[in-house]
């Protein structure tokens, strides 16, 4: 019997009332036409960046320039405000020991943001609509309001932390609520930028990173930390005298770093370029350059993430809440009554900034929110494109640019407005390990379908992923997806409730369940044919068929 093709597998019957029809793709031709596919679509990129001509040249700026753009808005998801807590909490638990797993935690990032990224430039769509397209109705539902939940968690965390930093700026005057209707109030006037064009967007988000990498370095050069432990902690996988609090915190970095939405958003911004899917060379030379691009952007974003990791490690690792206490009664800087006298030093993003207010003046603690609110507003922004692309993909809504922006909006301000009025801004870490948790368990609902369709010949064609590409993806998407049910177990079983206990065991069943359809069929388009019950069931109705005709 013949290999079948995964989108045969999974394709479902014959559209009604003018669905799209689900077929097999290549990676040279379009997968539907224009009237079809494009028009009445206004999203992200509603003109595409011209790629110059540059004959015979094996590498080229202007062509790397021309792709520059969508890597460093994916990036942006790697400083997050989660990240940028738990990189302060990293320094602050385990000093300079972990930055090791954080370097790999980016590096396993950028392979799967490739994968990505060539999902998006190989077949001219991205990842939400490719799912549209391969799974069946229920399946695609319920994928969908998995990542709709991984989109909302972490718009929470944004919104939040934009909150924060406002609140550290107006010195306590512009409460929690207050801080969370301005970042969605200006969320929506910087989201229309892209209506000047798109590269004066990018360049607002480029931008936002530069004040990024200004304020946390500020704080970097102004701590000094000890380089030869910074380079140690990076390139020496060990963790000497590590306990669980230091591997919770490991584990939490690598959830926190890579996140699911981060997949789809990718996959749909390298197609702001003009790049002619019939021409494998210009393909090809699009999958090089995005990778370049995205490796830049990655490592730019590592090194902020370094900073934050230092200046915490340097100058609060193994301090106690009593050390700052004093340090912040001897600054006169108020909230000392943060830091209970007994225990050691926890901090989040607020606790952090003030922190800094105490040990190194005013500016520190001005700079630090600067940076804070760059985070929180950029990785904004960058979430509700996501909502967009996820929710136009899995659902292929025809509505106005307007109507999506308001309703992806929407989906995450109710609850994110729940949580400033009645949680207060010195509070809010509990509320962060959950989302960090709901997250981590929305991953495998990206990264097997990312998996599963780049390696799928019928789609990817001859940009399918390789032999070791298949191996090494599904080594990496093991791993990670197994170290975030870690972290997911470690803080249910903190929450020392028997009625919790069941109704995560009940959910559980149904969540592995459905982690384990997507599984199967992710092996069978990696070619474990055994497991192809349907084809094996419809092959042995021909073969009935065929006998009776003999007959």
């Amino acid at each position: 019997m013949n290999k079948l093709s995964l989108t045969c597998i999974l394709k479902m019957g014959a559209p009604e009332n003018g669905a799209i029809q689900r077929h097999q793709y290549s990676s040279v031709s379009s997968p539907s036409t224009p009237s079809e596919q494009d028009l009445g679509f206004s999203t992200y990129y509603e003109e595409k960046v011209h790629i110059p001509e540059d004959v015979n040249q094996m590498f080229s700026f202007r062509k790397l320039w021309a792709f520059t753009g969508p890597g460093f808005l994916m990036s942006i998801a790697y400083l997050d405000p989660g990240n940028i807590e738990s990189d302060l909490q990293s320094g602050a638990k385990a000093g300079f020991k972990l930055l090791w797993v954080l370097l790999l935690a980016t590096i396993i990032g950028l392979l799967l943001q490739r994968l990505a990224a060539r999902l998006g430039v190989v077949t001219g769509m991205h990842l939400a609509e490719v799912c549209n397209r391969q799974y069946p109705t229920v399946p695609r539902i319920i994928l969908w309001l998995m990542v709709e939940l991984a989109i909302i968690g972490s718009d929470m965390q944004e919104v939040i932390g934009c909150a924060i930093a406002l609140n550290l700026l107006s010195v306590g005057r512009i409460p929690l609520w207050g801080g969370v209707l301005i970042t969605i109030t200006d969320t929506f006037v910087f989201l229309f930028l892209d209506k000047y064009g798109l590269r004066k967007l990018e360049a607002f988000f480029g931008f936002l990173i530069t004040v990024m990498a200004l304020s946390f370095g500020y704080e970097y050069v102004l701590v000094k930390p000890d380089q030869g432990d910074l380079l140690k902690g990076m390139f020496v996988p060990y963790c000497a005298g590590c306990g669980p609090v230091q591997l919770e915190q490991a584990v939490g970095i690598v959830g926190a770093v890579i996140m699911p939405h981060n997949i789809y958003l990718h996959s749909a911004l390298v197609k702001s370029r003009d790049v002619d899917r019939k021409n494998k060379k210009e393909v090809k030379e699009a999958n090089k350059y995005f990778f370049i691009e995205s490796s830049v952007a990655l490592f730019i974003s590592f090194l902020i993430n370094v900073f934050v990791v230092a200046v915490f490690a340097q100058a609060f690792y193994g301090k106690s809440n009593a050390d700052v206490i004093q340090k912040c009664n001897e600054t006169g800087i108020p909230h000392s009554d943060l830091f209970p006298p007994n225990g050691t030093l926890e901090v989040d993003i607020y606790k952090g900034g003030v922190v800094l207010g105490c040990y190194f003046g005013q500016a520190a603690l001005y700079i630090w929110a600067i940076g804070i609110l760059a985070a929180g507003q950029s990785s904004t922004m960058t979430g509700t494109y996501s909502g967009q692309f996820v929710m136009e993909g899995f659902l292929n809504l025809r509505w106005s640019r307007f109507a999506r922006v308001l309703l992806t909006r929407s989906i995450a301000i109710f609850p994110t407005l729940l949580v400033a009025i009645f949680q207060d801004v010195q509070h809010l870490t509990g509320m962060n390990d959950f989302l960090n948790v709901l997250q981590s368990m929305q991953l495998p609902f990206a990264l097997i379908p990312i998996l599963t369709f780049t390696s799928a010949t019928a789609i990817m064609n001859d940009f399918a992923n390789g032999y070791v590409w298949k191996i090494l993806g599904g080594i990496l998407t093991l791993i990670v997806c197994a170290i975030n049910i870690y972290f997911v177990v470690v803080y249910v079983t903190s929450l020392n409730s028997v009625a919790l206990y069941v109704m995560s065991a009940l959910l559980s069943v149904a969540y592995l369940c459905f982690v384990g359809y997507l599984v199967w069929h992710c092996l069978v388009s990696l070619g474990v044919s055994c497991l192809d019950f349907r084809s094996r069931v419809r092959h042995s109705a021909l073969t009935e068929e065929q006998a009776d005709d003999d007959s």
